[in-house]
């Protein structure tokens, strides 16, 4: 029997110039994260809020989420938002107005994505699992109003962080009224029973209807907690 060497099983051609442009690419990637780690630090507390970069300033969702960032600014929280359209553009601008800062994490996309002008702090991203991580590590809440893929998977994103405990827990918030209904009922109904999650697991997040709703559940969270993680939970977010 004739066994291949590694060389002939991986033979498949790679230009070297395309290989020196990979390898090159980890110094942006790095760059993302030093820029973000370094300039968001000293954001805490934080709250990232998502939705829908599809509404326009009309939609019953962005004016909620407008209310809401207006309240947590002025609770003393950071906004941080995708730093584009829809819900995003309104998380900024209800902080902008407010008395803490607004945050945007923007990505280069080739459409959707333009930059809106309510940002006291506006980071830039080529890569979204750069991005993610920004959302992340500095949060104290997130806050998720109706989306679509992009929100989806923020929310999929901190629920397994968090799950898995990657992460410490956090308030995971979702606004919107019946929008998440058919999700949370799925949840209950099907991945349950099948054993893919735990039925603890559906308390990982809650409903909130009201911007001051939002602000008591993280208030309550940290009822007899510092917002700051704590230096265990530091050195597990080395690792996320």
């Amino acid at each position: 029997m004739n066994h291949r060497s590694d060389d002939e099983r991986f033979s498949h051609p790679v230009a070297n110039g395309e290989l020196t442009r990979e390898s090159w690419r980890v110094f942006q990637i790095m760059s993302e994260f030093v820029e973000g780690f370094e300039r968001l630090a000293r954001i805490c507390p934080s709250v990232s809020i998502f939705g829908s970069a599809r509404f326009a300033d009309d939609h019953p969702a962005y004016r909620l989420a407008e209310q809401t960032a207006r309240l947590l600014s002025d609770s003393g929280f950071a906004v941080v938002s995708g730093g584009g359209p829809g819900i995003m553009e309104a998380a900024n601008k209800g902080a902008f107005g407010g008395g803490s800062p607004s945050v945007g994490l923007n990505i280069q996309l080739p459409k959707e994505q333009q930059a809106n002008e309510f940002q006291d702090l506006s980071l830039d991203f080529r890569h979204f699992f750069a991005r993610k991580v920004m959302f992340v590590k500095y949060a104290s809440a997130y806050v998720v109003l109706p989306g679509g893929y992009g929100t989806l998977d923020e929310l999929m994103e901190i629920l397994t962080l968090v799950q898995t405990r990657k992460t410490q827990r956090i308030p995971i918030l979702l606004m919107g009224g019946d929008f998440w209904d058919g999700l949370l009922q799925w949840l209950r109904d099907v991945l349950v029973p099948a054993g893919t999650i735990g039925a603890e697991d559906l308390g990982l997040m809650q409903v909130c209807a009201t911007p001051r709703d939002v602000v008591d559940a993280i208030f309550r969270h940290y009822e007899h907690r510092e917002f700051e993680p704590s230096a265990k939970e530091r050195e597990i977010k080395l690792s996320l």
